[in-house]
């Protein structure tokens, strides 16, 4: 297969054979590795919640309302599985992403801020700014919906707690393969330069604001300390999220590739698009 696809690469002329080429020298990382392994954690998180949503979903509510104090469930240990990961981002440790670690200038892989045109950082600032709250327009207004079927009765506890669980899978599906924020709105590079990248645990937990105990409480409370920290040194410090401004944000300086999924499949439809091109010109 790979030969074939070699041959067509030759076929298809210099761009081809080029564009091929950065297939090849593309590697999975130690961060990449991580991030995959992590990814691998939350899927069994989440096939596991499902089961017991599917099968026996009135004994799932049961452990969602039961109170601490009638003893540990499941549901309590996930509860401080996603308190760790939050913890771990408000106590930032060097073992995370350059995409959390920009922020804070005492980390070691953090780049002093090169000289740069102010202007031009104001502009990035407002368009992103702009974008940001784009997104969490959109994200409201889509949970809003969620929301409405709670307060009417259609979805209970038990529906917003599995709802949450999938958006802590998707978390992960949106860093590694395909992110419809950066897509479609933000128009970032990579993860590695999102703007919004420590927004997800409010997105994620947003649900958990209509389960009325400490549990879920305090896991939306605690995301919006997570976004509001975050938003602090975006706006003391915008020149630490600009690859202008901070090298280690630039694709030459990154050192690991989570955009690696994402990046082999836009080279994969690029060359794709080259060999149907010189097909076409070879037909004529």
């Amino acid at each position: 297969m790979k030969k074939s696809v070699a041959e067509l690469a030759e076929r298809g002329g210099e761009l081809a054979q080029r564009t091929l080429s950065l297939i090849k020298r593309m590697h999975r990382t130690y961060m990449l590795k991580r991030y995959e392994l992590q990814f691998g954690m939350r899927l069994v998180v989440f096939l596991v919640v499902l089961f017991f949503y599917l099968t026996r979903k009135q004994d799932f509510y049961g452990l969602v309302m039961r109170p601490f104090w009638r003893g540990i469930s499941p549901i309590h240990l996930l509860w401080a599985y996603f308190m760790i990961i939050m913890i771990s981002h408000l106590i930032p440790r060097e073992k995370l992403s350059m995409a959390v670690m920009k922020a804070y200038t005492e980390s070691r892989r953090q780049s002093p801020t090169t000289e740069h045109d102010e202007l031009e950082l104001l502009r990035f600032v407002k368009t992103q700014n702009i974008r940001a709250w784009v997104v969490m327009l959109v994200w409201l207004i889509f949970n809003g919906i969620f929301a409405c079927l709670y307060l009417f009765g259609v979805l209970d506890e038990a529906d917003m707690l599995m709802l949450t669980t999938f958006y802590f899978l998707s978390d992960y599906i949106c860093i590694l393969f395909f992110c419809p924020f950066q897509t479609f709105i933000m128009k970032n590079k990579c993860c590695i330069n999102c703007r919004i990248y420590d927004w997800g645990h409010f997105m994620m937990f947003t649900p958990m604001l209509f389960i009325k105990n400490f549990f879920s409480w305090s896991l939306f409370f605690t995301s919006c300390v997570v976004l509001i920290k975050w938003e602090i040194v975006y706006a003391r410090h915008p020149e630490r999220f600009w690859h202008e401004s901070n090298p280690k944000l630039q694709c030459e300086n990154c050192r690991e590739q989570l955009c690696h999924y994402k990046k082999k499949r836009q080279l994969m439809n690029q060359l794709s698009r080259i060999l149907k091109s010189k097909k076409e010109e070879t037909a004529r």
